[in-house]
């Protein structure tokens, strides 16, 4: 009998342990739309961190940091400020869809806000995409903070007809909902 209730104990100390453990985050939604007419994919999410703005804030604009989010980013890195002042940054992302694998750069700068608004603005003379745009607003709310994500972009790649804009909307979806408690990680070890 004691055995079978140390067992039950031990089990119910692994669930704490594990739920302390575990990510606050709570990504409250997600939605991503395509326009098919300008070919515009939009993601929006809005996700509560148990983190502060300021170490949420931190860890969005160093791009050093963003391969630790994604598993799509396979590079990332602040640049040097451009002739404006404006810091700037490049990523190198990875995607297949079926057989049709691509490489896709994003080069550009970040309007600032401190420390509730981040903008990353692609330069599409640098980058693989006609358009992309990252929002970031953070709110404090509830001894945490807000943070509603917008990302709109144009690709100037192929995409496969039916089955590559499915399988870009799913991919954006999924590493979305990944990327919140890799960014929470990061945020609560400032």
């Amino acid at each position: 009998m004691q055995c079978i209730i140390r067992s039950a104990c031990a089990a119910a100390l692994a669930v704490v342990l594990a739920t302390v453990n575990a990510s606050a985050a709570d990504l409250r939604s997600i939605e991503v739309q395509r326009d098919k007419v300008h070919n515009l994919y939009t993601l929006k999410s809005i996700t509560w961190f148990a983190s502060d703005a300021d170490a949420l804030y931190a860890v969005l604009t160093d791009y050093d940091l963003f391969r630790e989010f994604t598993n799509a980013i396979v590079e990332s890195k602040n640049l040097e400020p451009d002739s404006l002042g404006r810091p700037e940054y490049y990523t190198r992302m990875e995607g297949c869809v079926l057989l049709f694998c691509k490489s896709f750069v994003r080069v550009g700068h970040l309007a600032l806000e401190p420390v509730s608004n981040i903008v990353a603005i692609s330069d599409p003379e640098r980058s693989d995409f006609k358009r992309a745009i990252e929002r970031w607003q953070l709110k404090p709310e509830g001894g945490g903070t807000l943070m509603i994500y917008e990302f709109e972009m144009v690709p100037d790649f192929w995409i496969p007809p039916l089955i590559g804009p499915f399988y870009l909307k799913r991919a954006l979806k999924s590493g979305g909902a990944r990327a919140v408690d890799r960014i929470e990680a990061l945020a609560l070890s400032q």
